[in-house]
């Protein structure tokens, strides 16, 4: 089943992993000790990360570690790159504002 990357990233446990593993490679024992739920629970996390290729599985002998897909990330900044744009205008905006009413208090 391929899943839509914003159903994935909607869920706090998922965003918690993606977080882990883009500082570095992590098995699913390594994630599992960050959270308070069983094993199992984060693989099926994990297995929902991968199938909608947020990440990637990187066998090392015995072990699978699991990586950040960079380029799957940059499909979500694309997407949020107009509304970043609005917020950062709308702050400038709040900045010439409270600027303004600084002028005026101290003249």
């Amino acid at each position: 089943m391929r899943r839509d990357v914003f159903q994935a990233i909607a869920d706090p446990t998922r965003r918690a992993i993606l977080s882990l593993i883009a500082l570095q490679a992590m098995t699913p024992n390594a994630l599992a000790e960050h959270f308070a739920s069983s094993r199992q629970a984060v693989s099926k996390h994990i297995k929902i990360l991968t199938e909608c290729e947020l990440v990637k599985q990187e066998q090392a002998g015995r072990e699978i570690y699991y990586n950040l897909n960079p380029q799957k990330m940059q499909e979500v900044d694309k997407w949020l790159a107009p509304f970043r744009a609005l917020w950062e205008d709308r702050f400038n905006q709040l900045d010439t504002v409270l600027q303004n009413l600084k002028n005026k208090n101290h003249d």
